[in-house]
């Protein structure tokens, strides 16, 4: 209970120090025009949505992979393919 009593102190002198410190700032009269605006939006949009697609691609791949197996499965004649015979005698 004496640790609750002595940052009480702390607390109220913190929070007066930023209150003053917010209140005493002048404003920055800084402008920025529409066409600064739109391009930095452009390009937060651009970011966002090439990581959203990173992510749905390696969500999505293994579930990809999966039903193309399903789709079509593999015989035996797919797996080992012969090695192409010519009649060209000169080959063998």
């Amino acid at each position: 209970m004496s640790q609750e009593r002595s940052l009480a102190p702390a607390v109220g002198v913190t929070a007066t120090t930023l209150l003053l410190a917010l209140g005493w700032t002048a404003p920055a009269l800084a402008y920025i025009g529409p066409g600064a605006g739109l391009s930095l939006l452009g390009a937060l949009w651009g970011v966002l949505v090439a990581v959203l697609a990173a992510l749905l691609f390696l969500l999505f791949w293994p579930l990809r992979r999966l039903l193309r197996r399903r789709r079509q499965p593999m015989t035996t004649t797919q797996r080992r393919v012969p090695a192409a015979r010519t009649e060209d005698p000169r080959l063998d």
